[in-house]
């Protein structure tokens, strides 16, 4: 099953930290977003492998905007 990675705060991704591909832990970090000069990181919720990176260093991102799709076993 997929599930997407959202974007907790506003700003803009300084990075992304993960590869389509990569497998993913719950609580492991998967992007950076960079909100008013704080770097802010984003976590996995899941574990998984992901299957698509929906963002690019610099764009800006809204709240619960997708980031990273995972394919998710067993959810």
């Amino acid at each position: 099953m997929e599930k997407a990675i959202n974007a907790h705060m506003p700003g803009l991704v300084a990075r992304v930290v993960v590869n389509e591909g990569e497998k993913v832990a719950r609580g492991q970090e998967v992007a950076v977003i960079n909100c008013m000069k704080n770097e802010l990181s984003v976590l996995s919720p899941y574990d998984g492998v992901v299957k698509k990176i929906l963002v690019a260093e610099w764009d800006e991102m809204e709240v619960d905007s997708p980031m990273v799709i995972l394919e998710v076993e067993g959810e």
